[in-house]
């Protein structure tokens, strides 16, 4: 006889769940490029009027994780991990574009062939 499964095995699947909910979901990264990353917004970031919804009253920001602090040893820290690092690694990379995913797909422009092609070809006979 074989053995018997054990019971309560789903656990990765409820993790999993929790994961994609769209309160934990985090800004992309193309929208951080083009608009957190630009210097006038970049400053406008980090110099947030106080907000007592947000953790740390919006005072300890960070642009390139978008993600707020309680206070600005955990901000600190969190500059020297392996998860931040990671982000601004993935952040100087250009972001993945349209045109990009047309010549990926054959209809960029230097995939085009001209219309009309002349061929010369010399028999002899």
């Amino acid at each position: 006889m074989g053995r018997l499964r054990r019971s309560r095995v789903h656990k990765a699947q409820r993790d999993v769940h929790r994961a994609t909910r769209t309160r934990v979901r985090t800004k992309d990264l193309d929208l951080i490029q083009l608009i957190d990353l630009d210097p006038k917004n970049r400053a406008a970031l980090e110099a947030q009027p106080l907000d007592f919804e947000k953790p740390g009253l919006a005072q300890h920001y960070c642009v390139e994780c978008a993600k707020y602090y309680e206070t600005d040893v955990a901000l600190r820290s969190h500059w020297r991990s392996k998860v931040h690092k990671r982000r601004c690694k993935q952040l100087k990379e250009p972001a993945y574009t349209i045109e990009e995913s047309e010549r990926a797909a054959g209809l960029g422009r230097e995939n085009r062939r001209p219309a009309h092609a002349v061929v010369d070809v010399d028999v002899a006979m």
